[in-house]
């Protein structure tokens, strides 16, 4: 589904991220670990073509991003800068699904079965998304990635900024998108929750992929071992 070839991002002279290859099939959940600084966020960034690499590319779908065919099957949340502050969330919501033609009916019943993880009656009535709460925010951000059913998923740091509760639920949503054939790829510093949703790791380092392994029950043990010794070693 995804592929990306000689991939570099340079700014100046410094090279934050080159990536000669890697391949991410359809249906794949992705887990993507790395320090602050590795080159997650740029990653994401040149897969959403949201900035322009120096060298390489990606493509999805054997198309490359900057064609943009790809939009109306993904899903996004990164920041709050993909949000539309003078908004309410039920009013973001309503211009999401009109982008990607969901109907009225069906943007009711998605927000209705999502109460538990956010509640747009009573949070999203009269508040614009601009005056909610830091994890609030996030709840419409991720949410809005789902609500027209896509192909691809991308997340950085969703369980950011969220209480205990919505964590386990976000997390309950995560498998149930990957077991009904979503393709996820999601950028967490929470080892434990990005373990536990996760068919495969993917370890940046200092801008390069250092660890591509499938997910298995040893793998937080390992990750936090890794981590444990590159603190030490630094």
């Amino acid at each position: 589904m995804i592929n990306i070839s000689n991939l570099e991002k340079k700014y100046k002279n410094k090279t934050v991220l080159h990536i000669n290859s890697l391949s991410i099939e359809k249906g794949n959940c992705i887990g993507l670990v790395g320090n602050n600084g590795a080159g997650k966020t740029t990653l994401l960034s040149l897969m959403l073509d949201l900035i322009e690499s120096t060298n390489g590319e990606v493509k999805i779908n054997n198309e490359n991003v900057k064609k943009q065919n790809w939009k109306s099957s993904t899903g996004s949340y990164l920041d709050e800068d993909f949000l539309i502050p003078y908004l309410t969330p039920k009013e973001y919501f309503e211009y999401i699904g009109k982008l990607h033609k969901v109907d009225k009916e069906a943007i009711i019943s998605f927000m209705n079965e999502n109460k538990s993880f956010f509640d747009f009656e009573e949070m999203g009535k009269k508040t614009y998304i601009r005056d909610l709460s830091k994890g609030n925010t996030h709840k419409v951000g991720i949410l809005a990635t789902m609500l027209f059913k896509p192909e691809l998923i991308i997340l950085d740091e969703p369980f950011a900024n969220l209480d205990p509760t919505s964590q386990q639920l976000l997390k309950k949503k995560l498998i149930s998108l990957h077991q009904s054939g979503t393709t996820l790829i999601v950028s967490s510093h929470d080892l434990r929750h990005l373990t536990e949703i996760s068919d495969r790791i993917i370890l940046l380092e200092e801008g390069k992929v250092k660890i591509d392994t499938p997910n298995n029950e040893s793998m937080l043990e390992k990750l936090e071992s890794y981590f444990i010794l590159n603190n030490e070693a630094v």
